[in-house]
């Protein structure tokens, strides 16, 4: 039944409070009789994901039954966690606030709303890391090896487009792209694909063997002639495949060129200037892939001998790609890449103190900084999940917890 002008006063009055205190619109609720609990559910949202959902954005739930669940914007993730509240919180449909309600008026004017649902408790948003795992796992089951090795005909099933790739990968587009570019990943007729390191080395040492022939600066080599340069490069591609192994080959180079450099215009002329630090450390990876340890002081040998003229290798290049043991003697040196530890961060703590019991800060710090979420550090992570002590006047981390 809908509440009469007199029942409000009446009940005001019961209340013991003033009319003339109050505004002089009330508002009524009553439930509505399809009232289900059920049917609703309640989401923080900050200024940023409103603004942008109000612009005519979208928020996209992401994972498989076996994932915990994470919320997508265009360039965020959030961990999604059911928050509850001891106040319970009613859906009103057209229920307004008191800077919507009109002007008051002499007259008492009642509206009566119908509740529509009810919950005590909504789903919080928290920002945290994509889960980008999978995405390597998906992109290394069909590697680029190079135009001559792709055989017409095959299957696509192993092959991903964006969609793809967004409906198995809990990442916002944005991150996404950003983690493709980042692990060399290239679009090829419409499907990501991750070259094969042997394939990428190659492509690397036809540049780095032009820029020398050439003597060209490595800070400043010229797109259009390396193209040139490098295209008869693979006879036996060309004569057996059409003009469009030519222009993958040609895209190959330049990507080789934005992978290991910067992309630079002086007017109409486009160079890349290579990096360094990115030729050196994928020149270490593909010395210590093959091998379970190394000596240190012959790797540092052959490292320096192995890259371009010019190029000065330097330990910090290995950071997150290399563990080195100076325990041991002679000192060694493996391949342990950030990339191939679990995402999680206990999981990622136990991993490291399997491999070793104690850590130095600068040791572990590689393999532990992209765990930081915003405004977190290195320390705070090691303060929670490792216990520290000194020998010989050195800081050493090892695990809080038993390790099976």
């Amino acid at each position: 039944m809908s509440r009469t002008s007199k029942e409000v006063v009446a009940t005001l009055q019961t209340a013991k409070l003033n009319l003339q205190d109050l505004r002089s619109t009330v508002q009524c609720l009553s439930f509505n009789q399809a009232f289900n609990s059920g049917d609703y559910c309640l989401m923080e949202l900050d200024d940023a994901l409103c603004k942008e959902i109000e612009a005519g954005g979208s928020l996209v739930i992401r994972g498989d039954k076996s994932d915990h669940a994470v919320l997508c914007s265009t360039s965020k993730t959030f961990d999604l966690k059911i928050a509850d509240t001891s106040n319970l919180l009613l859906f009103i449909p057209g229920c307004q606030t008191p800077d919507q309600l009109p002007a008051d008026q002499q007259e008492l004017n009642v509206v009566h709303h119908e509740i529509a649902g009810f919950s005590n408790h909504y789903w919080e948003l928290r920002k945290c890391r994509p889960k980008l795992k999978k995405l390597k796992k998906l992109l290394t089951e069909n590697p680029y090896e190079g135009p001559e090795n792709e055989q017409k005909g095959d299957s696509v099933a192993s092959l991903y487009t964006t969609e793809d790739l967004l409906n198995q990968v809990q990442s916002s587009n944005e991150e996404l792209l950003q983690h493709l570019k980042v692990v060399h990943a290239r679009n090829i007729n419409g499907f990501w694909r991750l070259l094969d390191f042997d394939y990428e080395m190659k492509l690397l040492n036809y540049v780095t063997q032009l820029v020398d022939s050439e003597s060209w600066s490595f800070s400043r080599v010229p797109l259009k002639e390396s193209l040139e340069e490098l295209r008869p490069l693979e006879p036996e591609c060309f004569c057996m495949f059409s003009v469009c192994i030519r222009r993958l080959m040609r895209e190959m180079i330049e990507h080789c060129l934005n992978c290991y450099g910067e992309k630079l215009c002086d007017g109409d002329v486009v160079y890349f200037a290579l990096s360094e630090d990115k030729i050196c450390r994928a020149t270490a990876q593909m010395l210590l892939q093959n091998a379970v340890k190394f000596n240190l002081a012959e790797f540092q040998e052959v490292w320096q001998q192995s890259v371009p003229e010019g190029m000065t290798t330097r330990m910090d290049q290995l950071k997150g790609l290399a563990l080195v043991d100076r325990t041991s003697r002679p000192e060694t040196v493996c391949l342990l890449k950030t990339e191939d530890l679990p995402e999680d961060t206990q999981e990622r703590f136990n991993n490291l103190f399997t491999m070793r019991e104690k850590w130095t800060e600068a040791d572990i710090a590689p393999y532990i900084k992209d765990l930081c979420g915003e405004k977190q550090t290195i320390g705070a992570l090691l303060t929670k999940y490792a216990r520290s002590s000194v020998q010989n006047g050195v800081k050493l981390y090892n695990s809080r917890r038993p390790l099976s």
